[in-house]
């Protein structure tokens, strides 16, 4: 029987998380936007944006689950999860260093296909991918340590500290960026003309302190748990679960990336045809959703079903449970990745980096609050209703928004979007870890990274082209149209929760 751990322990266990977030967390919302705006065409910086997300998420997708899989027949001394975990974290920091050196290379831009596109583009994409290898690496083999070290009755709890642990990088970024007047106060023009001139040194005293944060994080998470090693392998070679994760992930990009085009095409077939604006934005907007919608479940039905094998149909409540909390990420990911570009482009603020840190406050600030009450409440009323829950107050705060025209709706709104995102992250998580059978969490925990990694490249995948392309037409429109996808997004993870069917549960023993 596991024994119940003590409040100390259940934050040592998801230390990590604070420390790869630290890094993620600077990286996707911040640090890319910028540099990817300085190194390429500024009318197509969404597009290129998206380029690195779906690529390296791509990568993320395959390595996450293969990591937990491995890490499942590790038969170190040290226990299945840690050495991966110390590997990844080695590796990462080095990667860190490759990001941190792109501004380096910005003297001249790139010929043939790639007109004005510097050659720092192309250093910070392999920097970002060998970033997401080797972080997969670390946080697939951690994703087994609550399901191996948790009780049933603290999952919850112990998911809503994961969940806590994640987000509070967040907070602590934008508070840092808000405590300093480097980003602050800045128009586009005088922000770039300072990065253009601090960028070297900048990014690398950026990289290196994302680095100290993330080995402090491992070696915590590391030394602190204790995990009872596996003296025999499983049964089995890897080889065939190997190659059906590598099929899992052409499948989920293959399925993205024709919903990708299909959208394309049929944009470009009603300009062809004389449609008028509204007429494209509708129709090219509701084929947007299908799209997204229609790539997760298909991508991830089908990808799962190629990842798990046979026992797929007996895993089906599992499956849907990844679209669900695929759905969720998608928009919830994307609507943090565009923040910077919205705020500038919609709202018309002057200082957007400014208004981005404010808004990562406010959203963590009520997310790290939800984030508790969602897993105590998930222990207590169930995994599903807070779920549910969760994904209609993120439609609402997405709405707010939405229609806002200046910084404190947006706020307001971004406070509701963090609840609801607080209170999903615990929930969610804790009805995975009861769905994945407990001998292969590592693995059925891993291939969710599909939601993870997926997200990204449904909701940048798709919103980056389709937000420039409407951009075009009117200055802000694209974003505008993308964040009202994002939230039909969350409406529709609310509704595929009937499908995910969990076996009653135990009632609590009197304390």
């Amino acid at each position: 029987m596991t024994r119940k751990l003590r409040w100390y322990q259940l934050i040592t266990l998801n230390l990590f998380w604070f420390g790869t977030n630290l890094a993620t967390g600077t990286l996707t919302p911040l640090l890319l936007p910028y540099l990817v705006a300085l190194f390429v065409p500024v009318e197509q910086k969404n597009t290129y944006f998206s380029y690195i997300r779906v690529s390296s998420l791509a990568v993320a997708m395959l390595v996450q689950p293969a990591a937990g899989m491995l890490s499942d027949r590790s038969t170190s001394p040290m226990g299945r999860r840690r050495p991966y975990m110390l590997g990844g974290m080695a590796a990462t920091v080095l990667c860190l260093g490759v990001i941190g050196a792109s501004p380096l290379f910005m003297g001249s831009p790139l010929a043939g296909p790639f007109p004005g596109v510097l050659v720092a583009y192309l250093v910070l994409w392999a920097g970002v991918m060998l970033f997401q290898f080797s972080n997969n690496v670390a946080s697939g083999s951690a994703l087994g340590l609550i399901p191996d070290l948790a009780p049933d009755d603290q999952r919850g709890v112990a998911s809503g500290v994961k969940a806590l642990m994640e987000f509070l990088p967040a907070l602590v970024i934008a508070m840092g960026i808000l405590a300093s007047d480097w980003l602050v106060d800045q128009d586009w023009a005088t922000l770039f003309a300072r990065l253009w001139s601090a960028l070297p040194s900048q990014v690398m005293l950026i990289a290196a302190v994302l680095a100290i944060g993330y080995i402090f994080a491992t070696l915590l998470t590391a030394l602190t748990v204790r995990e009872d090693p596996i003296t025999e392998k499983p049964d089995g070679s890897v080889r065939e679960p190997l190659l059906r994760l590598l099929a899992l992930t052409a499948i989920f990009v293959a399925t993205s990336q024709v919903a990708v085009r299909l959208v394309g095409f049929l944009s470009d077939l009603l300009e062809r045809l004389g449609a008028t604006d509204a007429a494209r934005v509708t129709v090219v907007g509701l084929a947007a959703l299908a799209a997204m919608a229609g790539a997760v479940f298909v991508g991830v039905y089908l990808g799962a079903w190629v990842g798990i094998g046979h026992e797929a149909r007996h895993r089906r409540s599992f499956i849907w449970w990844v679209v669900n909390r695929l759905l969720f990420l998608a928009g919830v990911g994307s609507i943090q990745s565009f923040a910077l570009y919205f705020l500038a482009d919609v709202t018309g603020i002057a200082n957007p980096a400014g208004a981005t840190a404010q808004l990562l406050v406010v959203s963590a600030t009520f997310l790290v609050i939800a984030v508790l009450a969602g897993g105590y409440l998930a222990d207590r009323i169930g995994r599903k209703p807070v779920v549910a829950l969760s994904s209609l107050v993120a439609t609402a705060g997405t709405l707010v928004m939405l229609f806002s025209q200046s910084v404190l709706p947006v706020l307001a709104g971004a406070a509701v979007l963090g609840m609801g995102a607080g209170a999903f992250m615990a929930s969610n998580w804790a009805l995975g870890t009861d769905l994945a059978p407990p001998d292969e969490a590592g693995r059925y925990l891993g291939i969710a990274n599909l939601a993870g990694a997926g997200a990204g490249i449904v909701g940048a995948g798709i919103g980056g082209p389709l937000a420039d392309t409407f951009n075009a037409l009117q200055p802000g429109l694209g974003y505008k149209v993308i964040f009202a996808l994002y939230g039909a997004l969350f409406l529709i993870s609310a509704l595929v929760l009937l499908k995910v069917k969990t076996a009653p549960r135990a009632p609590r023993a009197a304390s």
